[in-house]
């Protein structure tokens, strides 16, 4: 007799932070273990190659249609599914509605949700609030890329947008680097004052943090330099920060928007890293070249260069064949090195399974039934 009766646990935003989702350190390592399995195939997202970022719903603009949302500032849903093997071995995906009105309904630009699978029958093991999860693992990643890319010596941080990808960006490189003091660009001094309240308050190790005035400022003297700013497509409305700003051996992450000087970009002594190259190939592929024109996130601009025979291909190296000691990461002390985050549903699995192993041994959250015998089996 087979046992068909199927449950999954729900948690809340405070049953995730109880199950250890806001863990930086942890979360870096588990995102380093799922770049290694991206580099060595162990995944699958969507798409014929498996590597889509995922599938998103827009809508056009100006229509005449009465109850059809109207296009606007980050306005989608989107579904963002994928497996992960190693130790993860599960499936799922990440789901949300985002809208940058939201703001002034004191909510969460996007607003997230994430369900764990059994890979094998597809049960569902956990349905959880995600707006943290996808922060934190959004973060971590440029955490993994320090550990690997930045010099040994770094501590200076330059945050280039105070908002969450700036506040998880700035807790990875905490966690992998003595990070002692920090440089803030924000659109509003506002911003910038509520996000040196924040370092003080959650990384007591920083000593001091500088409210800058412009892109050349906050940028000059940075071994990590950080851009999470997102906006409008088009190049010219990017963040650019030009290369006489760059300290020798500064570490340059783009989580979103960023331009940088394209001399730099095809100078061979700059070392161009990437989350996972092909998912920006397949980018260029689904909106067109340019690609770097709709979306901001400099590798798109890796590949748009590789398109135009500007920059080798074999220049891109996956930050995966890094922490796998498969290629060689910094070169020099001296080297600048550009390193593009996406962003990817695997992060997802890996980061979603820790914190489903944690509330199953820790009894955490609202275990929800979804049959006894299915109806219709």
């Amino acid at each position: 007799m087979t046992d068909t009766a199927v449950s999954f646990i729900y948690l809340s935003e405070p049953d995730a932070i109880e199950a250890g989702v806001t863990n930086m350190p942890a979360c870096v390592e588990a995102m380093d273990k799922t770049l290694q399995l991206l580099q060595l195939g162990d995944f699958r997202m969507a798409g014929l190659e498996g590597n889509s970022h995922g599938a998103m719903v827009t809508f056009p603009p100006g229509h005449s249609y009465p109850n059809m949302p109207q296009d606007g500032p980050d306005r989608r849903f989107m579904a963002m599914p994928a497996y992960l093997g190693g130790e993860y071995d599960a499936a799922g995906m990440k789901w949300y509605g985002s809208n940058m009105a939201n703001r002034d309904k004191g909510l969460p630009r996007s607003i997230l949700m994430f369900m764990l699978n059994d890979k094998d029958t597809g049960a569902p093991l956990m349905l959880m609030s995600a707006n943290l999860l996808s922060a934190y693992r959004t973060g971590a990643v440029p955490g993994v890329g320090a550990k690997y890319l930045a010099t040994r010596d770094a501590s200076t941080v330059a945050i280039i947008g105070p908002g969450v990808m700036g506040k998880t960006g700035l807790e990875a490189y905490a966690a992998v680097r003595d990070i002692t003091s920090v440089r803030v660009l924000g659109r509003r001094i506002e911003s910038s004052e509520a996000y040196r309240d924040w370092v003080f308050e959650k990384l007591p190790n920083i000593k001091e943090v500088v409210i800058c005035d412009s892109l050349e400022e906050v940028v000059r003297g940075a071994d990590i330099v950080h851009s999470g700013v997102s906006g409008p497509s088009g190049s010219a409305g990017y963040p650019h920060i030009r290369t006489e700003w760059l300290k020798p051996g500064a570490f340059v992450c783009s989580v979103a928007n960023l331009k940088l000087d394209d001399e730099l970009l095809k100078d061979p002594a700059t070392g161009l890293f990437i989350d996972n190259v092909q998912m920006y190939h397949d980018w260029q592929e689904e909106y067109e070249y340019p690609v770097y024109e709709t979306i901001g996130i400099i590798g798109c601009r890796f590949v748009d260069l590789v398109h135009d025979n500007l920059v080798p291909a074999t220049s891109l190296v996956n930050i995966g064949d890094v922490a796998l000691g498969t290629k060689p990461g910094r070169t020099s002390d001296d080297q600048i090195i550009v390193f593009s985050v996406g962003g990817m549903p695997i992060e997802d699995i890996a980061w979603g399974s820790e914190v489903y192993r944690t509330a199953k041994a820790q009894g955490i959250g609202v275990e929800l039934p979804l049959w006894s015998v299915p109806a219709l089996a």
